[in-house]
């Protein structure tokens, strides 16, 4: 999916709100490898903070709202400050400023051949800055959706108190011919969007984000180290960006989603252990979404044969031993192996190996 744009005359600067990556204390300690920037760090807030959006915020969010002109720092910073404290999300501003004082290239020419010069009718300078809730792995992600329901119905008193009335909040809205609806929260216009700080091409190239790199830094056999082109996946293990569409309907708390990617990532970091032991050559993965171990470093997934291609030995091999028993597979029954007490894939599966920048290290 093309990621959203917005044009400059109306930027809608993004105040962030992320959901607290809060997890029980036993989770901390289970294993002194996961790197601390999987979670937040104290639930303090900074009453004077903006908590500014970062490129590594997101790559979707939630947009909430935005001001515009006069007191726009300070309502954001009201709300950012309500979000966090109140509603416990990690919530972020983002600015951008417009200078319409000067001239702007014409249509046509002048009679003396020159290009025509157009000012701004209402030539001022404007500051934007709007609300945002984020860290989704994309479009759909099933988290986002959820925040985006919550943020819809939120009234925060930062927009519906004494503080509610504010000017730069009203005058945004009339900007774009909205006025407040009623029964509705004043963010119900909410919708997702992606971080308007990543690359143009960030959608496009398969390359590894920053916030993925801190979450595989400090693992010993990362799949980002693996020098082939291929490595075959043999186990998959579902984190936070779960897709188990009856939990996140049922309200499951996000504190619990937050706890799957760090057993997740657990049971990934075990199992990669235990086959380096027996002698594999296994890598281990972790994202957003989920954490995956993986076998193999291929430069291909074919070899020539006789009759054509066919698939490379080592693949055959390794889905052979570590794949259902096949003899199991033979009447009819699909059994997945297990390798210390942790189930594998069904099916194991060759894939491409995950790139980070150069100079990651």
């Amino acid at each position: 999916m093309k990621p959203v744009t917005f044009p400059n005359a109306c930027f809608w600067l993004l105040v962030v709100v992320c959901l607290s990556a809060t997890v029980a204390p036993e989770a901390h300690g289970q294993s002194g490898w996961l790197p601390t920037s999987w979670f937040s760090s104290s639930g303090e807030v900074d009453s004077k903070a903006m908590y500014p959006l970062a490129e590594r915020d997101g790559p979707w969010l939630v947009l909430a709202t935005t001001f515009r002109g006069e007191g726009a720092r300070e309502d954001a910073r009201r709300l950012v400050q309500e979000l966090r404290r109140t509603y416990k999300f990690k919530a972020y501003t983002h600015e951008k400023s417009f200078d319409y004082t000067g001239s702007q290239p014409g249509l046509g020419l002048n009679p003396d051949g020159t290009p025509k010069k157009m000012r701004y009718a209402n030539a001022e300078q404007v500051v934007e800055v709007a609300v945002l809730v984020g860290d989704f792995a994309s479009f759909d992600d099933p988290r986002g959706q959820k925040m985006l329901a919550k943020v819809k119905s939120l009234r925060p008193e930062a927009l519906t108190g004494d503080h509610g009335k504010s000017q730069s909040f009203s005058d945004f809205r009339k900007m774009i011919g909205l006025e407040r609806t009623a029964g509705k929260g004043p963010m119900h216009l909410a919708f997702v969007i992606p971080n308007p700080l990543l690359p143009e091409d960030y959608f496009s190239r398969q390359q590894v984000d920053r916030f993925v790199l801190d979450m595989n830094a400090d693992v010993t056999h990362s799949l980002l180290d693996c020098p082939g082109l291929y490595s075959v996946r043999v186990a998959t293990f579902t984190g936070s960006g779960t897709f188990d569409q009856k939990a996140i309907a049922a309200g499951e708390d996000d504190v619990e989603l937050e706890g799957r990617l760090v057993e997740a990532a657990e049971k990934a970091h075990r199992l990669t252990a235990s086959l380096r032991k027996s002698g594999w050559e296994a890598w281990e993965y972790h994202d957003r979404e989920s954490s995956i171990v993986c076998i193999g470093s291929l430069d291909s997934k074919t070899v020539p044969g006789p009759q054509g291609t066919a698939l490379h030995p080592e693949i055959v091999r390794i889905v052979r031993e570590l794949g259902p028993d096949p003899t199991r597979l033979a009447t009819g029954v699909v059994l997945p192996r297990t390798v210390e007490g942790i189930m594998l894939d069904v099916q194991p599966a060759p894939i491409h190996v995950p790139r980070a920048p150069e100079g990651w290290h």
